[in-house]
């Protein structure tokens, strides 16, 4: 599909899938699991679809921490909590966050419902092939209430779109520190943040960036060149493309109309308050200013 699908639905369901990470809710049900500290929390919610992984898989799936940030948290947390209960605790904090910042008669409304499905369907047949956490979670059974079905199916797509564009860094030759140097070389986010929440030492950083310099990607004042940019362009198409698969299946039309659907739901979340600055993921599309 050549309209831009894949990357107008990503940065429509990015915020929603979102909640996992920055609701409050997700960090109590986090430390209800006797889980110690936001990261812990983080890792175990987030790779529980994979099992009691170790901290070497999740380093790989999730590619830009640094080996000691995951290892600091795994595989300690499957010591206070099983992958079931992780998975049983995130449905519950999405459900309640979802209740509360769109309110209760949107989240048990027929149009958030309608969303859920269509979103479930596309999550169903997304091709996983290669797609380590997107297959994980596209197994999961599916939840009855609508809006945490709507989040599972956003977080399969999400993990979809995220499995495809490690695997074209990887085809690109940039590693987990490149990935971050040119995330923040464009201006997508913030160096330092990038930097201190993967946990890379300023001296890796530096070494990363040197490394662009000998490619001809990036400048001495930090810029990407034109080869850079180019390369950067091509990271971001080849992901869109990579990330098609959704939406072919589910069709233009009812593309669009998941899109309508989530277009309230992302404006909520994304006025709620509840993201730190930074711009952690990338969104490129103007978010509008928090409630």
């Amino acid at each position: 599909m050549a309209d831009g699908i894949a990357r107008a639905m990503w940065e429509r369901y990015e915020p929603v899938h979102d909640l996992v990470y920055f609701a409050p809710e997700a960090r109590r049900a986090a430390d209800g699991l006797g889980l110690r500290g936001y990261w812990m929390g983080y890792f175990a919610l987030r790779a529980a679809p994979l099992g009691a992984a170790g901290p070497a898989v999740v380093t790989s799936c999730f590619y830009v921490f640094h080996p000691r940030r995951v290892g600091r948290a795994l595989p300690d947390a499957w010591t206070y909590t099983t992958p079931a209960d992780a998975l049983a605790a995130r449905w519950e904090a999405v459900d309640a966050a979802a209740t509360r910042v769109l309110g209760a008669d949107v989240a048990r409304s027929a149009e958030l419902a309608e969303a859920a499905d269509l979103a479930w369907e596309a999550a169903a047949a997304a091709d996983t092939t290669g797609r380590v956490l997107a297959a994980a979670n596209q197994a999961l059974e599916r939840p009855e209430r609508p809006a945490v079905r709507l989040w599972q199916a956003l977080t399969t797509l999400r993990e979809h779109r995220g499995d495809g564009h490690i695997a074209v860094l990887v085809g690109q030759g940039v590693g987990p520190v490149e990935a971050m140097v040119l995330k923040a070389a464009v201006g997508d986010s913030d160096k330092a943040f990038l930097r201190d929440t993967r946990q890379w030492e300023p001296a890796e950083w530096q070494d990363a960036e040197r490394r662009m310099r000998e490619r001809g990607l990036l400048t001495p004042d930090g810029a990407l060149t034109p080869a850079g940019v180019t390369l950067r362009e091509e990271v971001e198409a080849s992901t869109d493309a990579a990330a098609e698969s959704p939406w072919t299946a589910l069709g233009a039309d009812r593309s669009a109309r998941l899109a309508a659907l989530l277009e309230p739901l992302t404006r909520a979340v994304e006025t709620s308050g509840m993201f730190p600055p930074g711009n952690l993921v990338g969104l490129t599309r103007q978010r509008p200013a928090a409630r």
